[in-house]
Parts: structure tokens; sequence; C-alpha cells
């Protein structure tokens, strides 16, 4: 479904990608596994588009996409989705979660009024945070492992056929990191 070919990639003039391929299957969970530095978060600012390699390039489908996000179709960005490491950081202080998970569900399927607020239930449902409990609150009002939810709940907005990990559990405790890994095991 999606392949990494010959990427070479980095900041500045240091390389943390040197001409890194592998493949992703459709309906596989897919480790990279190394120590800090060695490029897994590199190489997924490349899948997302989000870094620009300064060689090779992202198939999905067989088909090259763009190498910039910018450059990308609205159906380009819907197809990849990543949960970020930091959820404190990946989540907007000043919208309510009502707003941060809608966002991407209008953006990417249209939906809107009852469709829209269904959805958004939905997926608060998925994560096992109460809708009516949860659906106005600031992301300021949860706990480290409610604000991993959240980003997941966005990731699944988009209805995204690869969904990035990016060290999803690295700052929670190790309780809230085996919630974390359960839920995702249940959505596959």
């Amino acid at each position: 479904m999606l392949t990494l070919e010959n990427v070479t990639a980095g900041y500045g003039v240091m390389n943390v990608l040197d001409n890194v391929s592998f493949d992703i299957h459709a309906r596989r969970t897919v480790a990279v596994v190394g120590e800090s530095g060695s490029g897994k978060s590199t190489a997924a600012r490349v899948i997302t588009g989000l870094l620009v390699p300064s060689k090779g390039e992202v198939l999905f489908e067989g088909q090259a996409l763009p190498q910039s996000y910018k450059a990308r179709s609205r159906d380009q960005l819907r197809q990849t989705q990543m949960i970020y490491q930091m959820a404190d950081t990946a989540l907007n202080p000043k919208l309510r979660l009502r707003e941060l998970i809608g966002r991407p569900v209008a953006m990417y399927l249209g939906l809107k009024g009852r469709a829209l607020e269904e959805r958004i239930c939905n997926l608060l449902n998925l994560i096992e945070l109460e809708p009516d409990t949860y659906i106005d609150r600031l992301p300021s009002e949860l706990s480290g492992g409610q604000k991993q939810r959240i980003g997941i709940a966005r990731a699944l907005a988009a209805e995204p056929r690869v969904i990035i990990c990016d060290e999803v559990t690295s700052a929670l405790d190790q309780i809230v990191q085996e919630g974390i890994l359960r839920l995702l095991d249940r959505l596959q």
C-alpha cells in the first residue's frame, strides 16, 4: 500500500535517513525500531509530507505522492494520518474536543450538522470517552492518556488507509500505556 523508496532526508546538511526503503502492506502493522535519533520520526515526517526528502519518493498504491504535504490533494492527505508522540503540543489548547475531532471529519468527509455531531460522538465512544462528559472540554481539562486518545480519534476521523503512530505511549505512565496499546490493538 505504501512504499518508501530510496529516501535520503535530514535537517540542514545532516542526513538522518540514507537511501532507506521499506513497504507497508494493507492491514499490517509495521514497527520501525531504533534508538533515539535513528530516523523513525524523520521517516514518518517524510511519509506525511512534513519533511521533503533530498532523494527518493513515497508511493501510495504505486503512485508517487508529492513530496510536500502542501502539494498533496485533500484525498492524498486523508489517506495517511499521524498520531503524534506529544499529545500536549499536537492539540490546539483553545479548541474544544468537538472542534478538534470535528475539523478533520468536516474537512475530509464533508459532514455537517447532525451527521457531524454523530460522527464526533461515535469517535469519542470508540476511544472510550463518554461524549456527554467530554465533547465540550478543552485539552487542559484532560489527562495525558485522554489527550493521546483524542489524537487517536483525530487520526481516525479522516478514515485513513495508513495511521502512523510516532511513539504514542512514550510520554505516558505504564498503566496508561497499556490502555492506549489495547485501544490501538482493538482498532485493527
